[in-house]
């Protein structure tokens, strides 16, 4: 079996956040998140597609009773201006009584966030928290931060880590940026 090749970004990108970085980032919000499990019903629930590896990578971590589910939401529906978020695959677990945890990939203006955290509580979620990954710093944020976040990373179009480069590179364990010219 040849051995694989190493996990390698597109030319001209820059690293920001190194792998060893980020699964410390991980290592820290699993702590946190393991207490949660530890005392009450919990489901992690993902945001597709880019809280896809955040949410294995923190399940991975994890010890105990939990609930993986998952949900996909839109707010661009073929355009390059966001929208309102419309569900394209609603959470499929019973969220009444349980404390859901919502883990996205990044956390930028908060509008898709807000919208999940508020749909949870509308089906009866008894408690709902979000995790994101990274959080870009810029002061633009429409919505309530997430109660944890792993990294901060700039003002500047990331990728890596669930987040995606023109729906590519979504695989790689470090944050990238494109060189800026």
């Amino acid at each position: 079996m040849a051995d694989r090749p190493a996990q390698s970004p597109p030319p001209g990108a820059e690293l920001l956040v190194s792998p060893e970085e980020v699964a410390g980032a991980l290592d820290r919000l699993a702590a946190e998140l393991q207490q949660h499990i530890d005392r009450e019903p919990c489901i992690l629930l993902g945001v597709m597609i880019g809280g896809l590896l955040p949410m294995a990578w923190l399940a991975s971590r994890l010890a105990g009773d939990f609930q993986l589910d998952y949900c996909h939401v839109t707010r661009y529906r073929g355009s390059q201006r966001g929208g309102q978020p419309v569900w394209l695959r609603p959470p499929s677990l019973e969220q009444r009584g349980r404390h859901v945890i919502v883990i996205d990939d990044i956390f930028d203006e908060g509008v898709t966030l807000e919208y999940v955290r508020e749909q949870c509580r509308d089906a009866g979620a008894a408690q709902v928290s979000a995790v994101a990954l990274v959080e870009k710093r810029h002061g633009r944020a429409v919505a309530r931060p997430p109660e944890l976040v792993g990294l901060p990373v700039p003002d500047r179009y990331v990728f890596g880590c669930g987040m995606d480069l023109e729906h590519h590179w979504r695989h790689l364990r470090g944050i990238y940026a494109m060189q800026e010219t």
